[in-house]
């Protein structure tokens, strides 16, 4: 579109500018090219409303744009913009975290890190011996095998005389996993229903004990487990020093935790639609209250995202009870 002068060229991309999920996807397109359905997976919304905003930064000038096959790529290349916008990205960039950083907050973190495993998909799709051009072998294997086999398979590596408890034990989910490989395991729960639930799932598993009680008072002996694990329980506990306190007291000394729940996120929703009385945990501060709860050699593991999952991002925590 043909502009008259410099002003209206600048006010015309200051416009594209409007919106925060526009800022977020600049900041995602500097740093690599991405097609329409990549960037729609880093943001977690509609192609279609991903297109909108593409379209708006680029009649905005603001976007370079390649056409491979039936894919549209976009990018955003510093070095082609005028002066006046190029300085004044360098402004907003800063604001956002730099062009290196994860970001001022959890969604422009996130951000960063589904953008991380869409480039690693990418990747190895394109450098897998099974890839686009010998043939889509994940999609084959996951044909004749499923999809769970590795996690599961590497289950087994457990010691065979473990007893795990699996605090917040929901429906049983993880400890029907953990059951059959361990001697014992001890589900807990302070939901009758979902205790009652995990009972008929778990039917007929004899090394399984149910038993009603809260994170932060557990009903069990001391040092009774070589292993506690919390998967996406620790965000719902109002007292997360006594939760960790309660996890060291019954693990044996040596034993480990494991620990699985949210990222540092914003979604404020979560509180009110799902009871959560935490957005997620930091590495330093879960590290410093783990180690305060008498837990030592604490490993935080920031798990790579489903570029499809809706939710925040993950972590997988352990630490040993070392006195």
């Amino acid at each position: 579109m043909k502009r008259s002068t410099n002003n209206s060229l600048l006010t015309d991309r200051l416009v594209a500018l409007g919106e925060m999920v526009r800022l977020r996807i600049l900041r995602m397109l500097e740093r690599e090219e991405l097609s329409v359905g990549e960037v729609a997976r880093i943001v977690q919304l509609p192609q279609s409303t991903v297109s909108r905003h593409l379209k708006v930064l680029g009649d905005g000038g603001w976007l370079v744009k390649r056409t491979e096959g039936t894919a549209t790529f976009y990018r955003l290349v510093l070095d082609d913009l005028p002066r006046p916008c190029r300085e004044l990205w360098l402004v907003v960039r800063e604001q956002l975290g730099g062009p290196t950083g994860t970001g001022t907050t959890p969604e422009l973190a996130e951000d960063v890190r589904r953008l991380a495993a869409v480039i690693a998909e990418r990747r190895q799709d394109s450098q897998s011996f099974f890839g686009r051009v010998a043939g889509q072998w994940d999609e084959v294997r996951g044909e004749l095998f499923g999809t769970r086999f590795t996690a599961e398979s590497l289950l087994a590596l457990l010691p065979r005389e473990w007893t795990v408890i699996d605090l917040g034990c929901g429906t049983g989910n993880v400890a029907e996993l953990l059951s059959p490989l361990v001697r014992r395991v001890i589900a807990v729960d302070a939901s009758a229903a979902m205790l009652k639930a995990a009972q008929k799932r778990l039917e007929g598993r004899g090394n399984v004990e149910f038993v009603r009680g809260e994170i932060q008072r557990l009903p069990l002996k001391d040092a009774s487990a070589d292993a506690v694990v919390a998967f996406l329980v620790l965000h719902h506990v109002p007292e997360i020093a006594a939760a960790l306190g309660e996890m060291r007291r019954v693990l044996r000394r040596g034993g480990v935790a494991l620990i699985v729940d949210m990222v540092e996120h914003d979604r404020q929703s979560y509180r009110h639609t799902m009871g959560h009385h935490w957005l997620g945990f930091g590495e330093q501060r879960l590290g410093d209250e783990l180690r305060r709860a008498g837990f030592g050699d604490v490993r935080f593991v920031p798990q790579t995202p489903e570029a499809d999952a809706k939710g925040p991002g993950l972590f997988a925590c352990t630490a040993f009870a070392d006195h």
